[in-house]
């Protein structure tokens, strides 16, 4: 078992978090992708949260609101759980 953890903590101690300045282009660009694509979720489930009436959200508007600020997880759940269809099937 210790074996075992002195491994972990050598792989752990060669790789290290690098700075924005040590980072290629192309993971910089990553980065600032998945960043908009969150920020963009976000903002949508709490605009559609806001617009949307509570009888038409599982659950209460508070905890979506909550959840929603839950990285990626949070506004797709809420797009696939929290809503619920019209009844004009719009």
């Amino acid at each position: 078992m210790a074996l075992n953890r002195s491994r972990r903590n050598k792989a752990h101690a060669g790789r290290q978090k690098k700075t924005w300045k040590e980072m290629s282009p192309s993971r910089k660009a990553g980065t600032i992708l998945g960043a908009v694509a969150q920020v963009s979720l976000l903002v949508a489930a709490q605009r559609d949260i806001s617009r949307r009436p509570a009888e038409l959200i599982n659950g209460p508007k508070v905890a979506w609101r909550a959840a929603s600020f839950v990285n990626f997880i949070g506004p797709m759940g809420y797009f696939v759980f929290g809503r619920r269809r019209s009844a004009t099937g719009k």
